[in-house]
């Protein structure tokens, strides 16, 4: 385009930039022992030794009060997952929250957090409890942000210095 002197107009000297498409995110509930899940877990567990020198002080393997374990796939790919335990009288606890380091700062912990608190009050629960560590400022606040409050720390946690522990009514 140009400008009626004949000049090139701004919108004219500047190149067009392609659209990107978005990437494809999808939640999705999958079997505790489901290849993505199990991958994040692991994942996961590498990254506590390394900023705690241990792993987590629960083992990996699948509780038998686990009642929901989602992933989310970015184009196809498991970038986050999240679980929900049931601890009974109307608790349930977030379990296993990781975003691979790559796709995080994306709202992929919050849109996992959201599935789990909609899955946990369609079973009727009233309260769901979690744990993360003080090494863990994004968890921290992303817990904060959701509307979690800080807790004595529950056990397996209860003596754990490094362990903060939250709860938020539903």
């Amino acid at each position: 385009m140009t400008a009626a002197d004949g000049v090139p107009s701004a919108r004219s000297a500047q190149p067009a930039t392609p659209e990107v498409p978005a990437p494809a995110v999808t939640v999705e509930a999958v079997a505790w022992d489901d290849a993505g899940a199990t991958a994040l877990r692991v994942a996961q567990q590498a990254e506590l030794a390394v900023q705690y020198g241990r792993g987590d002080l629960v083992a990996l393997t699948a509780p038998d009060d686990i009642t929901a374990m989602l992933v989310v796939r970015v184009d196809g790919v498991p970038s986050a997952c999240g679980a929900l335990r049931d601890r009974g009288d109307g608790v349930g606890e977030v379990k296993r929250m990781f975003v691979r380091p790559e796709q995080r700062g994306r709202g992929l912990s919050r849109m996992v957090l959201t599935e789990l608190e909609r899955r946990a009050t369609e079973l009727g629960w009233q309260r769901l409890i979690l744990e993360t560590g003080e090494l863990q400022p994004a968890a921290i606040g992303l817990y904060r942000s959701a509307g979690y409050t800080p807790i004595p720390n529950y056990a397996p946690y209860e003596d754990e210095a490094d362990s903060w522990c939250f709860a938020k009514a539903l």
